[in-house]
């Protein structure tokens, strides 16, 4: 008689007909295990799904607290209306232009083919992930366009956006048949593809860039420039919910970041590694933006604080799992620095960004997915990305090549974002479309289009007092 032992457990083999009982013992454990993963795996994702999505709350309290109180309403709306826009578009077509394939039928390099309206899908834990990101590339606009985009304009633009451009960069990066793609055995760009993990480039930089189009072509707010040029202050009228709104994104990161594994099972270290470089560059950026405004102005200035960390955040989202946590903090530090230089290019060319959403979606994108190029760890990159042998960053032994597919990737991204929606956009301003009549912003939109104001503050009269 033998004994087996398969984990804690232990088996008597007698020589009978135990050994086929065995089989089918470790048959069914075999089944288990498979089930438990892929449960722990779909729960991960779906929980990182859910905390994705929050970070809508996290930009709506942002947004409102950077407006003026006469436009609250006005921005909220919006920023509902782009998850409620942005799910009905995406599950109709951007899901299909993004990742659409059908067995038998000849893949595209440019652009899904397949699964409009999710027909002969069932991957409804990745459907929902991969639309929070979408809601997020969206909502990044509102607020390079707030106090004076007309409504409608811009619920046209939210469709537009989310049911085809955006999905076709995700096409480009995400999907294993793009043309940029590091998810695929061969014919990669420069042999490694561009590695964008969780989306510095796809995600904030399309959302940024657009951004940019909206601001330069619906022009500034009135009074933002005076007529020798001069920069006219527009404060946002609740630091406290910039705060809040702020704190809020930071938490949804984690679902944002180390939510982009898309598993957990076998890929604890990469999680937690990537929770980790997240942390470091939101906490670097936030404290070098204090310093830098501190150096300047001589103010401790918390909305540049806020503005700082949530650059550290998007520089580091394309690269936090395949670079060490220590360079997280120079990512961080360099974002702070990128937000602020192009913030500052932006009033220079007179473009009003009221949440600087461009610098900080835009540029710090763009800077996140070139600092993958350089600092990429070649031991990290292969727990990701298959194939990446001599895909590393030029600082970690990279002969180039992955440096290469960043620059291009970065480059096809701003044309294609910038061009689609600069056409949209001017189409709009000529057929008058686009923004709202002077009389209706200096009024306020909240009161000329949505009702009324969001601070219905009642003056009581006190309670007269007995003599």
């Amino acid at each position: 008689m033998a004994t087996y032992c398969v984990g804690d457990l232990a088996f008597m083999v007698d020589g009978t007909n135990s050994q086929e009982d065995l089989c089918k013992v470790l048959s069914g454990l075999t089944a288990a295990d498979a089930t438990i993963t892929g449960s722990s795996d779909n729960q991960f994702l779906l929980s990182s799904a859910y905390l994705v999505f929050f970070m809508q709350a996290g930009f709506a309290m942002l947004c409102a607290g950077s407006v003026r109180s006469k436009n609250t309403k006005n921005i909220l709306i919006k920023n509902v209306l782009d998850a409620c826009v942005g799910a009905i578009a995406f599950f109709i077509f951007g899901f299909g232009f993004a990742y659409g394939t059908k067995e038998g039928k000849s893949t595209n390099e440019f652009i899904g083919n397949w699964n409009f309206g999710l027909q002969d899908f069932t991957d409804w834990a990745g459907f929902l992930f991969q639309w929070a990101f979408s809601a997020a590339a969206a909502t990044i606009v509102s607020g390079s366009v707030a106090e004076r985009t007309a409504f409608q304009a811009y619920l046209g633009y939210s469709f537009f956006l989310t049911a085809f451009v955006y999905p076709v960069v995700v096409h480009w990066v995400w999907d294993g048949n793009g043309w940029l793609t590091a998810f695929k055995d061969n014919d990669k760009l420069f042999d490694c593809g561009m590695y964008d993990f969780a989306g510095s480039g796809v995600v904030h930089m399309t959302g940024g860039v657009a951004g940019l189009m909206g601001a330069m072509i619906v022009g500034p707010r009135t009074g933002r420039f005076g007529p020798d040029g001069r920069v006219v202050a527009m404060p946002g009228h609740n630091a406290s919910l910039v705060v809040l709104g702020t704190f809020i994104l930071w938490v949804g990161w984690y679902g944002f970041n180390p939510g982009s594994q898309l598993a957990i099972i076998g890929s604890e270290a990469v999680v937690a590694r990537t929770a980790v470089s997240t942390t470091l560059s939101a906490a670097a950026g936030g404290v070098t933006a204090m310093a830098i405004n501190y150096g300047l102005y001589h103010v401790w200035d918390l909305i540049a604080v806020c503005n700082g960390v949530l650059a550290g955040l998007v520089g580091i989202t394309a690269g936090c799992s395949v670079t060490e946590p220590w360079t997280a903090i120079v990512c961080g530090f360099i974002s702070a620095w990128v937000i602020h230089g192009a913030g500052k290019l932006l009033l220079k060319l007179k473009i009003d960004d009221p949440l600087e959403a461009a610098p900080m979606h835009g540029a710090c994108g763009a800077f996140g997915v070139f600092w993958v190029g350089l600092m990429a760890k070649k031991e990290y990159v292969a727990e990701v990305y298959s194939g990446a042998e001599k895909c590393a960053g030029v600082f970690y032994g990279g002969d180039g090549s992955l440096l290469g597919a960043q620059v291009v990737g970065v480059i096809c991204i701003f044309l294609w974002v910038g061009g689609l929606l600069g056409l949209f956009f001017l189409a709009l301003k000529k057929m008058n479309m686009l923004r709202t009549s002077p009389e209706e912003e200096q009024l306020g939109l909240d009161e000329s289009k949505h009702g009324g104001s969001a601070y219905n503050m009642e003056l009581v009269a006190p309670m007269p007092t007995e003599m």
